[in-house]
């Protein structure tokens, strides 16, 4: 694997970049390694490399043996991989439903992951509509803001919560909810009536309806909407819209796992 000639013509490579690129090659040994063999393998200067290494180490991303100095992946990388691993099935799971979802109802679907400061898309199937509307994939959503946030602020861990409501909240529209109590007081009717709603917060002329999915253990492990025009999607969500969406996350749940109490 090579990312740099003797001659430097990658000196631009960013930092970021580099350390996501010496993670990989890590993984991709998985044996220990030291800094000699590491930076021979890469054809970069020892000082570089150990300078990433160290910040990836300090980082919980790779973890170094202080026996023998070598370098092997971390905790946090290990996790990142159950996480993105658990992401794949979700989303092989997900997508039947979504394209169900949206034929039964028309509007564009969505499949949703909560991070602590937002919510990231993690696939959308377009709607019906003439005029195409849809959330780009890997897009993080406030959570303050949308319906896919709001539910994850009702349903999931309630430190991410208790740390949104006391932030400042950015006002979006002339519509965004930036008054902490009121926010708190419409997330506890989200967790009541088991869907959230965003008339017009985060673009004016754009509705969501969301609802949580849950995964075996019963916590939240993904929000599920539907995204259109306010002329498609009013203020107050049609009975079936309502119905549908929370059955198709009801359905995707059960598929990982969740049985609901009867």
């Amino acid at each position: 694997m090579v990312l740099e000639s003797e001659s430097g013509a990658s000196d631009g490579l960013q930092g970021s970049v580099f350390g996501l690129l010496l993670i990989e090659y890590l993984a991709d040994q998985a044996r220990p390694l030291s800094l000699t063999e590491i930076s021979t393998a890469l054809t970069l200067g020892k000082s570089r490399v150990f300078r990433h290494l160290q910040t990836l180490v300090a980082n919980g991303f790779l973890v170094q043996d202080q026996s023998t100095d070598r370098y092997s992946i971390g905790p946090r990388s290990l996790a990142l991989g159950i996480s993105l691993e658990r992401g794949n099935d979700l989303l092989e799971l997900a997508l039947p439903v979504l394209k169900e979802l949206r034929d039964t109802l028309g509007h564009t679907t969505v499949i949703s992951q909560s991070e602590t400061d937002g919510v990231r898309v993690l696939a959308t199937v377009t709607g019906r509509s003439m005029i195409e509307i849809g959330v780009r994939r890997g897009s993080l959503l406030a959570l303050h803001a949308t319906a896919q946030g709001k539910v994850a602020l009702a349903f999931g861990e309630p430190d991410i919560q208790r740390v949104t409501l006391r932030q400042p909240l950015e006002r979006l529209t002339p519509y965004t909810i930036v008054d902490p109590l009121r926010l708190k007081a419409e997330l506890r009717q989200i967790e009541e009536q088991g869907w959230a709603s965003a008339f017009n917060e985060i673009m004016v002329g754009l509705n969501t309806l969301a609802a949580p999915v849950r995964n075996a253990e019963g916590k939240l492990i993904a929000t599920l909407a539907v995204v259109d025009s306010i002329q498609m999607i009013a203020e107050e969500p049609s009975a079936k819209q309502i119905r549908e969406t929370t059955l198709a996350a009801l359905h995707l749940s059960e598929r990982l796992g969740f049985r609901r109490q009867v």
